[in-house]
């Protein structure tokens, strides 16, 4: 079972004094040895520290890289019973941030978990839930129905941090209450019981999958960001070589002294935080020594080396240009950024260039002609990783539960803009829906919980600049 919670309160109060990355991170139980007891069976419990806090939307990504790798591990879990949304009973709406939290979590999970996954109600002592259940329909929160199309919820009220013993202070209606909540808790862990008894429980594969696309989608995504850069940078270069050539095109045919300053980009290597954490895990980022690209940053936590990032496939990279294999790309403290500096270019220099490694039909090209076909290759090549970034969208939206989560919103909107350049109507209108299917649940204005934090880790992980994150907020 997948227990997912606002605040938890498995452990002694005690333990939340701990450090922060040991009570932030996922935390498994497992409880066993009282299978002739009251509870017939074990029990394996996974509990996540919360969604949407302080730290961000970067908090939000580990959780679901560690959920990902708990899941794939030989020796971890592969099947589950039930996913808890963990929910008040006496909401009568689900305000942005809880309408973020459960969208965020159903987005984790293969469509074939739908079935498993459950609202548990605390603090169920009003004597109704329909506001409640009202609440989370309203939200369009996915989970099980029963007969009757409402979600599959259980109500508890054990009062667990309440004294219970009858001392001479406590009146006899306090003693009934108490008395009222633990029957109520009683029936509601049987019913539980009951559920997890009838329900199969679900294998993981699909879900896995889910959580695979997404890091692969992801890390699509920044690497794009950073290719179209470099592509706009470099058609600004050829388009002042062009403006140049064709300024002096006179001059040129009487004195071939030609000389053009220029802004050429260029790749550089730029220090980041790295190496172990917690000994199994490894921090850094996986980059094509090849294609002088980021494939992958921040990297997959528990691979020590590329071919076991989960961006390799078959062998090869699924981020960078020419998909080169995983032996051309390192793990490293640093990551590539791309960089312009002022160049002087003689018309020698673009001649030596351009009539390099010509092909037969470009051999008659003039110069001008040239960087016409660069600017158009470039363009091509644009178009190309767009189609690929897309297609991953697309393949989430057949499996996953949720398409959209906060992590992929940004993502999105980039896509959107970079499809309306190319005027590519259909494209743009598929992802305008799912952009707005989100939108309608409150999903990005729950993400936008403490702003400061969470905008500042959206523009580190997303790529995307601080003015065109508070462009999407207006």
């Amino acid at each position: 079972m997948i227990r997912i919670q606002e605040s938890k309160q498995i452990v002694e109060e005690e333990k939340k004094k701990q450090s922060k990355s040991q009570t932030s991170d996922v935390i498994v139980y497992e409880i066993f040895g009282f299978e002739d007891q009251i509870l017939p069976f074990s029990l394996t419990i996974i509990d996540t520290p919360g969604y949407g806090n302080t730290e961000g939307i970067e908090q939000d990504v580990i959780v679901s890289q560690r959920l990902f790798d708990l899941f794939r591990s030989v020796d971890g879990v592969h099947e589950i019973d039930a996913v808890g949304l963990v929910l008040k009973a006496t909401v009568n709406r689900l305000n942005d941030r809880l309408s973020y939290i459960f969208n965020s979590v159903v987005s984790l999970f293969g469509k074939d978990v739908e079935k498993n996954l459950v609202v548990l109600m605390t603090q169920s002592a009003v004597g109704t839930t329909e506001d409640a259940l009202e609440a989370l329909e309203a939200a369009n929160v996915k989970c099980a129905r029963n007969e009757k199309q409402q979600p599959v919820h259980f109500l508890f009220n054990n009062c667990q941090n309440k004294d219970r013993s009858q001392n001479e202070d406590r009146s006899q209606d306090d003693i009934e209450a108490l008395e009222h909540s633990y029957k109520k808790a009683t029936k509601g862990m049987n019913q539980f019981t009951e559920f997890l008894q009838k329900t199969a429980p679900q294998k993981l594969e699909t879900t896995v999958d889910v959580l695979r696309e997404r890091i692969r989608l992801t890390a699509c995504i920044q690497n794009l960001q950073e290719r179209v850069e470099f592509i706009e940078l470099k058609q600004n270069e050829i388009q002042q070589t062009h403006e140049g050539l064709k300024k002096h095109e006179q001059e040129m045919k009487e004195n071939e002294e030609f000389t053009k300053e220029v802004d050429e980009p260029y790749k550089d290597k730029e220090p980041i935080g790295g190496g172990m954490w917690w000994l199994i895990f490894f921090k850094g980022a996986v980059c094509c020594k090849v294609c002088e690209e980021n494939c992958h940053f921040p990297g997959c936590t528990m691979a020590p080396n590329p071919s076991w990032c989960e961006v390799m496939k078959d062998g090869r990279c699924t981020a960078c240009t020419n998909k080169c294999p995983a032996a051309d790309h390192v793990k490293e403290k640093w990551r590539f950024v791309t960089k312009t500096r002022k160049v002087k270019k003689t018309l020698q220099d673009v001649k030596d260039k351009y009539e390099k490694n010509k092909g037969e039909t470009e051999k008659k090209m003039s110069l001008l002609e040239s960087l016409q076909k660069e600017m158009e290759d470039l363009e091509e090549n644009k178009t190309h990783v767009l189609d690929e970034a897309y297609e991953h969208v697309i393949k989430l939206e057949l499996i996953a539960l949720n398409v959209v989560s906060m992590s992929t919103y940004v993502h999105l909107d980039f896509l959107i803009q970079e499809m309306e350049k190319k005027k590519d109507t259909k494209k743009v209108q598929k992802l305008r829906e799912m952009e707005r299917s989100q939108t309608d649940k409150g999903f990005l204005e729950g993400g936008r919980g403490h702003e400061s934090v969470m905008y500042a880790n959206a523009v580190r992980c997303s790529g995307f600049s601080r003015t065109s994150l508070q462009e999407m907020r207006s």
